[in-house]
């Protein structure tokens, strides 16, 4: 016997079925947002973390239905909460799939009450990686004579996008806000776009490397965002550096690779890029194999090749609504400032990486 649905389910089926279609087809209009409280007992003391961004703040996961509760800034939140024994409230104003004027617009301009409570302690925000992955779409599917302009007009508006949120944040965040930070872009997808391209350079007539031609445009993208922090009063967490290099010395050079590959406070533009292209571009590895030693290695990067691994569970988050709640911190210390997992996944990595700024006070 055929199983008969409720009346009010069987007419909520074509709607629901539409919805779900177009949430996948436009991950652009998928708004992500979670507020998730660590609660640290002994204390009713509680400051808030605003995080702004697209599905890496989101902790996005393939689901339109939910996503990482643990994702970079809620893990931050837990560094926070032992740091001042407070309860630590992280507040994610996240869009799967929204370019860097969209998180600017629609995020953090249009969402910025969030930032203004009187309890804000920390801003974050993270953007450009949908720039990023448009552009190389858009570029890997070309023929004929290689185009570079979509990609150079993918890392003209990451940097005016950039600047304009810190100068937005700096004028608008609540006035006791005591950390400002941005996160920069590790690279998805780097072995796999060590491939020729389909199209052909114009100069040469020859096709060209899809990975030698993105790594300087991402380079550039995160060198602006770490100069502008320095120019603005914020703070960056180089994820590039923390992905992208292992935590040894793989060239023999005494230094760790991961440090090795951080943006230098002051530098100029070419020679970060020329670090990052040249001097130590045998240093980098794909994050899907990052190696903590020589031996030793951890999958950063979900089986899509885009984002963050995880632990710690879902929460809901999407297509029809997202999660306030509150739970106990997982780890209440952290010898050496590092918790036990800090680099096994990616947002415990990405997490940590906030984490190092952290004031000592709020």
């Amino acid at each position: 016997m055929a199983l008969r649905l409720p009346t009010v389910w069987r007419a909520l089926l074509p709607l629901l079925a539409g919805l779900l279609v177009g949430a996948q087809a436009s991950a652009n209009t998928l708004t992500q947002n979670v507020s998730w409280t660590i609660d640290r007992a002994g204390t009713a003391t509680k400051y808030r973390i605003v995080a702004y961004g697209d599905s890496i703040y989101a902790g996005y996961n393939g689901s339109i239905l939910n996503a990482a509760k643990y994702s970079a800034p809620t893990v931050d939140a837990e560094y926070l909460s032992a740091l001042w024994n407070a309860d630590i409230e992280s507040v994610r104003r996240a869009k799967s799939g929204a370019v860097a004027s969209d998180i600017y617009n629609n995020k953090i301009v249009a969402e910025r009450s969030y930032m203004q409570a009187a309890s804000t302690r920390v801003v974050s925000f993270e953007l450009c990686g949908n720039d990023g992955l448009q552009a190389r779409s858009a570029f890997k599917g070309q023929s004929g004579t290689c185009s570079y302009a979509g990609l150079d007009s993918a890392v003209a508006s990451c940097k005016t996008y950039v600047a304009a949120a810190m100068d937005y944040i700096n004028a608008n965040a609540y006035a006791g806000t005591k950390l400002k930070i941005i996160a920069n872009l590790y690279y998805p997808g780097y072995a796999a776009d060590n491939v020729p391209s389909a199209c052909r350079d114009a100069g040469t007539g020859a096709t060209v490397n899809v990975q030698n031609t993105l790594l300087p445009r991402i380079a550039q993208m995160n060198y602006w965002m770490c100069e502008y922090a320095r120019q603005k009063g914020f703070q960056c967490a180089d994820n590039f550096a923390q992905y992208m290099g292992a935590d040894h010395d793989s060239n023999g050079d005494g230094q760790v690779d991961s440090d090795a590959l951080r943006y230098v406070a002051g530098e100029s533009e070419a020679s970060y890029v020329a670090r990052i292209t040249g001097t130590l571009r045998s240093t980098i590895r794909d994050a899907n194999t990052h190696f903590v030693s020589a031996s030793s290695s951890y999958d950063y990067i979900q089986s899509d090749d885009t984002h963050p691994t995880y632990t710690g569970g879902t929460v809901s988050a999407g297509l029809f609504g997202g999660t306030t709640g509150t739970g106990a911190a997982r780890y209440t210390s952290f010898t050496g400032g590092k918790s036990p997992i800090w680099n096994q996944l990616g947002h415990e990595r990405m997490g940590y990486a906030l984490s190092v700024a952290n004031p000592p006070a709020p």
